[in-house]
């Protein structure tokens, strides 16, 4: 016994020795960023109104429209912070880590006064070994990762997935070219919607983590990503039979959402498109959701997810000053089932029911002053709404007609 113990305190000792040998270095980046932005008409958005999602329909109280009104706004709760650490390595595992943060938190729509709070933005570290990555904590969702080239805030958001999220995600390098990627993804701040509104309490009485697969092509300036993504909730854990009485229920649904990526970049042209065609799709951001289909004796319901496609493309021209030029389109394509009834369907928050289709088109000049910016940008949204829902289809086809906001937005960043 004592042998063991010592052969163990060996193997500890010369473990540690290893891990010492290695120090990590820890860096400190951030950035002051400060947006000024002119709309002409309300839109639903937040961060005091930086991160736009879709103009509000037309609202036309006492034969005017109350949602047409000219806003503005400035401020740098924006600006951010992290702290990077790299350089660590133990029995050649390759170790490093990232905690970001910003001001956002505290301050939402309409809401502009106080003091926005330090929120957390991503919290991960990853490890790394031959052909093996892993990354554990908060980070950028799969789909989301790869953005267009915009200065926005919304990064183009809803046209594209948009979440940072509690993971562990896994890459496995065939090649320097192919590799294949996987991700458990759980649900924190960007949350599916239901009977209970925006909740991470679907995914956690459902028990399944969000899953993802990917595959990666990498070749010169080329990038492709392929993948696909499963989530399975369930949107209520108790209901009434059909004798009324309260039971547990077994409801649950399960969505996925095939994506596709693309990026190619030489010398000082770069070009970007990402299309995804989504069931529900409202934990990432997308314009989507479900409803109910059925309700059985057992006091259970089935659900029917909304189709959505959502695609956007950027062109990236310059380094000292950028020319970028930004458009998006979404097209609802309704419920997969008839909805039982329209009171019975939940939608991302971002948007709502009545949205048939969207477009955006973002033209943009960036200023490049060594590690200073400035920057002015067009952000032009239109949406289709409509009047009257259609419940075989599910969705407002009826009454059609388009809504349009014009944005001019300036920037000020320093980087450090």
């Amino acid at each position: 016994m004592k042998k063991l113990f010592a052969i163990l305190a060996a193997a500890l000792s010369v473990l540690c020795a290893r891990a010492q040998d290695s120090k990590a270095t820890v860096e400190v980046h951030g950035f002051i960023r400060n947006y000024y932005a002119v709309d002409t008409r309300r839109m639903v958005a937040l961060t005091e109104d930086f991160f736009t999602y879709v103009p509000y329909d037309k609202d036309n109280a006492n034969g005017d429209d109350m949602n047409s009104y000219v806003n503005s706004r400035f401020a740098a709760l924006t600006s951010r912070l992290w702290i990077q650490a790299k350089g660590y390595e133990v029995e050649g595992w390759k170790v490093g880590g990232r905690i970001e943060a910003d001001f956002y938190n505290g301050l939402g729509n309409d809401k502009v006064t106080g003091t926005a709070n330090l929120r957390l933005r991503q919290a991960f570290f990853t490890l790394e070994k031959d052909a093996w990555a892993f990354k554990f904590g908060q980070a950028w969702h799969p789909m989301a990762a790869d953005m267009p080239d915009i200065f926005s805030l919304n990064t183009g958001a809803p046209f594209g997935p948009f979440s940072r999220t509690p993971q562990f995600s896994g890459e496995y390098k065939f090649s320097d070219a192919l590799s294949l990627s996987a991700a458990a993804i759980w649900q924190m701040q960007y949350c599916s919607n239901g009977p209970d509104g925006k909740s991470a309490s679907y995914i956690k009485y459902g028990n399944v983590p969000e899953l993802y697969f990917g595959l990666n092509l990498k070749s010169g300036g080329l990038l492709l990503r392929g993948g696909l993504d499963m989530l399975s909730i369930k949107p209520r854990v108790f209901g009434t039979d059909a004798d009324g009485k309260d039971v547990k229920v077994k409801d649950r649904i399960t969505t996925l959402i095939p994506f596709f990526y693309l990026q190619y970049a030489k010398d000082l042209f770069s070009v970007k498109f990402k299309t995804v065609f989504a069931e529900a799709g409202d934990h990432v951001n997308l314009n989507g959701g479900y409803g109910v289909s059925k309700l059985n004796a057992d006091g259970s319901m089935e659900y029917t997810p909304t189709r959505n496609s959502s695609s956007w493309i950027s062109l990236n021209y310059g380094k000292k000053v950028q020319g970028i030029l930004f458009a998006g389109y979404v097209k609802n394509f309704g419920t997969k089932k008839a909805l039982l009834d329209p009171n019975s369907f939940w939608f991302s928050g971002n948007s709502f029911k009545n949205m048939n289709q969207m477009a955006r088109v973002t033209p943009t000049v960036i200023y490049n002053f060594g590690k200073v910016a400035f920057g002015l940008e067009y952000e032009g949204t239109a949406v289709q709404y409509g009047k009257e829902i259609n419940l075989d289809k599910g969705l407002y086809d009826k009454g059609l007609h388009w809504v349009v906001n014009h944005r001019v937005q300036a920037l000020l960043k320093y980087t450090f």
